[in-house]
């Protein structure tokens, strides 16, 4: 016995999920800017075919789900781009902390001499922090300081800014963490 086609469809973002059986067929389009429904990332084998389509924003939506399953849109929810750490500072003479980030996975520490600015953003000076804080028990020379920036990985490994100066341009990385 076949099934018949279910289609739920939102017409505003113009997104339709269709399935079919016996042989599991769901089909999902993304129709943005004069999209092209017949493009797009198809994966199949013997028992199930899906086909995802974007043009413009990216396959989202609600995921789906029931008893025994339960399906999102892609990567977005569970692992986000990593966002700009804020609100660093000292909480003694050795101690850094800084504002939790969404979507972190660990945090990498920048160090360098104030006068290497602004040219330079920093060498790294610890890796893979767990925690929203760091420990930096280094003492500069007389006359001279040292400045911090910490960046955010996400559990994809992709490092977040150092931040962005003045004029709004973002700060380099050429030297991340390794």
């Amino acid at each position: 016995m076949r099934a018949g086609p279910v289609v739920l469809a939102w017409m505003l973002g113009t997104v339709a999920l269709a399935q079919e059986s016996p042989s599991y067929k769901l089909k999902e389009h993304v129709l943005d800017a004069g999209g092209n429904p017949d493009g797009g990332v198809v994966l199949a084998s013997a028992s199930f075919h899906v086909k995802l389509d974007a043009i413009g924003e990216g396959v989202s939506g609600p995921g789906l789900g029931g008893p025994s399953y339960h399906m999102d849109g892609g990567f977005v929810p569970a692992y986000p781009p990593p966002g700009e750490v804020r609100n660093l500072r000292f909480s003694s003479k050795t101690t850094l902390l800084w504002n939790p980030e969404k979507s972190v996975g660990d945090y990498d520490i920048y160090r360098d001499l104030l006068s290497t600015l602004p040219g330079n953003f920093g060498a790294c000076l610890e890796h893979d922090i767990a925690s929203e804080t760091g420990v930096d028990a280094g003492t500069p020379t007389a006359g001279t300081g040292y400045f911090y920036l910490v960046t955010a990985e996400n559990r994809l490994d992709e490092e977040g800014t150092k931040g962005f100066r003045s004029n709004g341009t973002e700060r380099p990385n050429p030297a991340p963490c390794p």
